[in-house]
């Protein structure tokens, strides 16, 4: 019998282990909810197709992370798009409503907190104790206790409350009201309304600069955004974002110099030179692109077309749609965390 050499039997043993080594862990993943499918998906960047599919409850939409948790709002309200007649719509189940508590290290849904009526988007503060929810047919947002979900207040915001982002200092909430066109200031130290700004037609998400100075909210029936002096705390200006666009969700780069908005009906994600107020890019995602959100090192995007069932993964530097990913029924909200 042939001996092996005490070389050939190491080289062997090293082939052996890199035969069994697990594949390299991915910088981060994407999160997807699926309004229509009621779950999430979980994307690997470096790969094709969605790896995972996680259930939730109904109506996903809005989602955050915070402590080792993705929080996802769930409405068991029927979906009403523009120009449906809600009188003919079923009955809400008041049931379904909350925001479901995934476990990243399960990988599944092991609690849902009370999250007031119809929750849609969602805020926590960076201190992880306290969430700000729209409530959509309540007319206000919620100030929730994460630990425990007890209500500490309920703040009136106007009409269809949707989009909600805390600023970059934590002392205020920004909610957008759909219906009013204004947006709602929360005081966090004092848990009440500080200010509402008039803005555009049916406002819907809102992004800050990462130093505070201005934040810029997203009006879907008026084709623009409004810019808001955060400090002065009123509205200065407006950026035209083009006829046939709806302007619906943001992300804005590490730097402040580019803010990305997805334009709904309109197809497109538009990125914004924030010190111009100019569209510098466009490229025509999807089916009603909704819900954004950048890569760790901004050079991916993730956008969530809704109809298409699909999100797209778009080279930022180029503005172009490297590649299209199957998820659930139509997604929604997106989230990327670092792995």
């Amino acid at each position: 019998m042939r001996h092996l050499t005490t070389a050939t039997a190491a080289t062997l043993a090293l082939l052996a282990a890199s035969c069994t080594t697990a594949p390299p862990k991915p910088a981060y993943l994407v999160y997807v909810t699926n309004e229509g499918s009621g779950d999430m998906s979980v994307i690997d960047p470096g790969k094709p197709e969605a790896v995972a599919t996680i259930p939730l409850g109904k109506r996903p939409r809005g989602i955050q992370a915070s402590g080792g948790f993705i929080y996802v709002a769930l409405s068991g309200s029927p979906s009403a798009p523009p120009g449906v007649d809600e009188s003919t719509l079923p009955a809400a189940d008041k049931s379904a409503d909350g925001i479901g508590v995934v476990d990243l290290k399960q990988g599944k849904t092991v609690k849902k907190l009370f999250g007031g009526s119809d929750p849609e988007q969602f805020a926590i503060s960076k201190d992880g104790k306290l969430m700000y929810v729209a409530n959509e047919d309540a007319a206000g947002a919620s100030i929730i206790q994460l630990e425990d979900g007890k209500v500490l207040a309920t703040v009136e915001t106007g009409e269809e409350p949707e989009g909600v982002t805390i600023s970059p200092d934590g002392r205020f909430v920004y909610v957008t009201s759909e219906d009013d066109g204004t947006v709602a200031i929360i005081d966090t130290a004092a848990g009440k309304l500080a200010k509402t700004i008039k803005v555009g037609a049916r406002p819907r998400s809102v992004a800050f600069l990462p130093d505070g100075s201005r934040a810029f909210v997203t009006n879907e029936n008026g084709a623009n955004l409004t810019i808001i002096d955060a400090v002065k705390q009123e509205a200065a200006g407006s950026i035209d974002t083009g006829e046939g666009t709806k302007p619906m969700g943001t992300a804005m780069s590490s730097d402040g110099k580019t803010l990305f908005v997805s334009t709904g009906r309109g197809k497109k994600v538009l990125a914004v030179d924030t010190a111009s107020g100019k569209i510098s890019a466009a490229v025509e995602a999807g089916q009603r692109p909704w819900g954004i959100a950048l890569s760790p090192d901004g050079k991916l995007l993730f956008s969530a077309n809704g109809p298409s069932n699909d999100v797209s993964v778009i080279d930022t530097a180029t503005m172009t749609v490297v590649r299209k990913v199957k998820v659930g029924e139509r997604p929604w909200g997106v989230l990327v965390l670092a792995q």
